[in-house]
């Protein structure tokens, strides 16, 4: 019975949204109230159940999240990104271009979302296309699988980092581990696979051609690689420094603090404003603004997640969560797999990987109580699944599909293959750590 209740729970939380076109902050309270009653909760431990968990979930990604979508504000609105994109185009030349995008993409995916990222990248793209007069598709899919890896396996993307919460994981350990898992899914799905898409036929809108600035306008080169990638500047020596030193010494504390995801975000939005912003001539009130908006950007992805995590609190509360436990490790399927399957699966209903991926962390989490899976594995794992298949009800699909003026049938060889690849070989690179780990 209570996998009944579930299913009829992620079936309704599938129709609010696809079909009602409620917005899912709304889906995830209705459907947590209606679990609730149906499990019979007694009122007062449903409604705290639902505060609980709406809490604790915000209060455990909320300021790495909003630091995060300043970060990348900064780097958008400075002119960073088209720097590093300018320069790495200059190092390698045409002829590995597709390559040069994929490097463009990955960096600057690590600060930005993905949203904005697409935003921001596709004139960067149409200028290269229109400008060495090459397929648009062939060019262009290698970026966007490097920002769309980013957006679903690493923090302090959203859902990566909302899953590290929820799994009591290690955000440095899932970082590192995520990077080993992108790589090779970024190069299979982006430049290998896109060397079958060279025929695609497509007319990308001349309106969507960057209106490059002056270099003159421009943060150095220097500046603009450093300031975005310093959060994984500043998190890779301490974590190998937490790696050799004792940890009962003072500097062993020290490290412990720095590698703290707030205190490094935080370091490094504090360096963008001065090297990104009042270096380039903006007065302080002018960043703040910039970051003002940002906050608004992810307004509406900070409610879904706490909606999330009230879903997942009311089936902790109502002790459901140990049922599904012992009912889904007694399926034999491994842990890891259960997640990419479970992730997959809503992300193929509803279409957002973001809401894909939380909701099949309230499914697994209380298996991993009774379970021996890597929490960190595990955020991949769900993070892999909820990029599966996207469809007719993704927005990334279509903004794809208009942008680059494609036919539905050319989008889906190319978008959604890519999608499908990326997701399959982060669960390989998952599977294979999970057997590597415990040999090292």
């Amino acid at each position: 019975m209570p996998f009944v209740i579930l299913l009829l729970a992620v079936l309704a939380l599938i129709g609010l949204i696809s079909w009602a076109k409620v917005h899912p902050f709304l889906a995830f309270l209705l459907v947590s109230l209606g679990i609730g009653v149906a499990l019979g909760l007694p009122t007062p431990k449903l409604l705290a159940a639902v505060s609980q968990g709406l809490g604790e979930t915000l209060g455990s990604v909320l300021i790495v999240i909003v630091l995060g979508a300043m970060l990348g504000k900064i780097v958008a609105e400075s002119g960073a990104a088209q720097q590093i994109a300018a320069a790495l185009i200059a190092a390698f030349g045409t002829r590995y271009i597709q390559w040069t995008l994929m490097v463009v993409g990955f960096i600057i995916g690590i600060p930005l979302f993905y949203n904005v990222g697409f935003v921001l990248m596709i004139p960067l793209i149409f200028s290269v296309v229109y400008k060495y007069r090459l397929p648009a598709v062939f060019v262009g899919l290698p970026m966007l699988a490097a920002l769309s890896v980013m957006h679903g396996f690493l923090p302090p993307h959203p859902s990566p980092t909302a899953l590290v919460a929820q799994f009591h994981a290690d955000l440095g350990l899932t970082f590192c581990y995520g990077l080993l898992i992108a790589v090779p899914a970024i190069i299979l799905a982006g430049p290998v696979y896109a060397q079958t898409l060279r025929h695609i036929v497509a007319a990308p809108l001349a309106g969507f051609v960057a209106d490059t600035r002056p270099e003159s306008a421009l943060p150095g080169r220097l500046n603009s690689f450093l300031s975005s990638l310093l959060p994984v500047l500043l998190l890779a020596p301490v974590l190998g420094l937490q790696a050799v030193l004792p940890a009962d010494t003072a500097a062993a504390s020290v490290l412990t603090f720095l590698a703290e995801p707030v205190v490094v975000m935080l370091l490094a939005v504090g360096v963008a404003t001065i090297s990104l912003g009042i270096r380039q001539g903006r007065s302080l009130a002018a960043v703040m603004d910039a970051y003002s908006a940002s906050v608004k950007d992810v307004a509406l992805i900070l409610l879904i997640i706490g909606g999330a995590g009230a879903f997942k609190q009311v089936l902790v509360a109502s002790g459901i969560s140990g049922a599904i436990a012992a009912g889904l490790l007694d399926t034999g399927v491994p842990p890891l797999l259960l997640g990419w399957l479970i992730a997959a699966a809503i992300r193929v209903s509803l279409g957002s990987a973001t809401i894909a991926g939380l909701t099949a962390a309230g499914v697994m989490l209380p298996t991993m109580a009774q379970s021996h899976a890597n929490p960190n594995l595990m955020v991949l794992s769900i993070g892999a699944g909820s990029l599966l298949l996207s469809h007719f009800n993704d927005a990334g699909f279509w903004l794809f599909k208009e942008y680059f003026n494609l036919s539905v049938r050319d989008t889906l060889r190319s978008w959604t293959v890519m999608e499908t690849i990326v997701s399959v070989v982060g669960l390989a690179g998952v599977l294979l750590l999970d057997w590597l780990l415990p040999l090292l």
